[in-house]
């Protein structure tokens, strides 16, 4: 028997994450210089990291001989939700935060329910940890909530839900997911992704950490790669029960928050200027990205998030040709849409020169 017969069945079934091309491969790959290329693939912020967490960094550089401690974090944490220290588990980017759940609360023999076109770390997540996932059919490309209520067995401990959802960007009212977890049994963990939550309109916003007081089986994660730019330092947290976060931090990896993601968060909290900017500037984005894919014929999902999922009739195809032009987008057969490209918000240049290239690729 080989070294990789003798892995587990279900690590074996696993597909690798597929992140989006960085810059610098396809600069190899197509001779283009790095500034000629611009990359709107993986939802990242175009005005980069607040200036504030910048500094933040700096300032850090000369304790990086010594670990990391992370009061000041979970402190600015408790200041922002109200929460106090003992309900906050961090990450190394929520990823980390989700991986963190899945080892917990699951195992060979268990079940976790996700919603067909979920972020693919559910299922990886699901799987890592040997448990069946139970892929729900979605309705308009989101979440069918009465279709996963419908779908719990006796074996399942786990749904994920993610609100605003990536790839599709689609939303769940909240008074909907309200009444979803409250008819959800008392037993079962319900974790709700809100990576996105910062792009929501105001009348879409609902402070969910308040649901946290009568619901002990939910989890929050959050993460601070989407809008507050700081997607290379991986720092994500998640909220929740006392009792919850005391079984997450046991298997949690002693300092899986570095002293300069650490630095960056606390000050990134406190960037409200920058969070604001960034909001604007993904609001003026989405209707310029969205009016030109109208005016060259695409459809499009309405997005809640930073990023626009648009359907193609050669998809591959036009991605191609978009490389080839030095821009990069998100091919998403892997969440099985393979005649959809999902494009990240950017600048307004960035916009442009993406409609440019598309208009050329069709």
């Amino acid at each position: 028997m080989t070294l990789y017969e003798q892995s587990l069945p279900y690590i074996r079934a696993i597909s690798p994450y597929q992140p989006g091309k960085p810059i610098t491969q396809l600069a190899r790959e197509m001779g283009l210089a790095v500034d000629q290329i611009v990359k709107l693939a993986s939802n990242e912020n175009p005005l980069g990291m607040s200036p504030k967490a910048r500094a933040a960094v700096t300032g850090a550089i000369a304790d990086l001989a010594r670990y990391p401690d992370d009061f000041a974090l979970k402190q600015a944490l408790t200041e922002r939700t109200g929460l106090g220290s003992e309900r906050i588990v961090l990450g190394n980017g929520s990823n980390d935060v989700l991986d963190i759940v899945a080892r917990v609360f699951l195992a060979p023999g268990r079940s976790a329910i996700l919603a067909q076109y979920a972020f693919a770390v559910y299922p990886l997540a699901t799987l890592a940890a040997g448990a069946e996932p139970i892929v729900v059919t979605a309705r308009d490309y989101g979440h069918d909530l009465d279709a996963m209520q419908a779908a719990i067995r006796a074996d399942t401990h786990l749904i994920w839900i993610a609100n605003p959802n990536n790839p599709t960007g689609t939303f769940l009212p909240y008074a909907q997911l309200r009444a979803f977890l409250q008819a959800v049994p008392a037993h079962i963990v319900v974790v709700l992704d809100e990576a996105y939550n910062e792009y929501l309109t105001p009348a879409e916003r609902v402070d969910t950490t308040a649901w946290l007081a009568d619901l002990p089986n939910l989890v929050i994660t959050r993460t601070f790669s989407k809008i507050y730019g700081m997607a290379g330092l991986r720092v994500g947290y998640a909220l929740t029960s006392a009792e919850i976060a005391d079984l997450m931090n046991r298997v949690r990896q002693p300092f899986n928050c570095n002293n300069l993601a650490i630095a960056a968060a606390v000050a990134a909290l406190d960037d409200h200027e920058f969070v604001a900017s960034s909001y604007a500037l993904n609001r003026s984005g989405m209707a310029q990205i969205v009016g030109g894919l109208k005016r060259l014929g695409c459809t499009h999902i309405p997005s809640h998030g930073n990023f626009v999922t648009f359907r193609l009739a050669d998809a591959a195809q036009v991605n191609q040709r978009l490389l080839q032009q030095g821009v990069i987008v998100r091919p998403i057969g892997g969440y099985g849409m393979p005649d959809w490209l999902r494009v990240t918000i950017g600048s307004e240049s960035e916009n442009a020169r993406f409609l440019a290239a598309l208009e050329v690729a069709l």
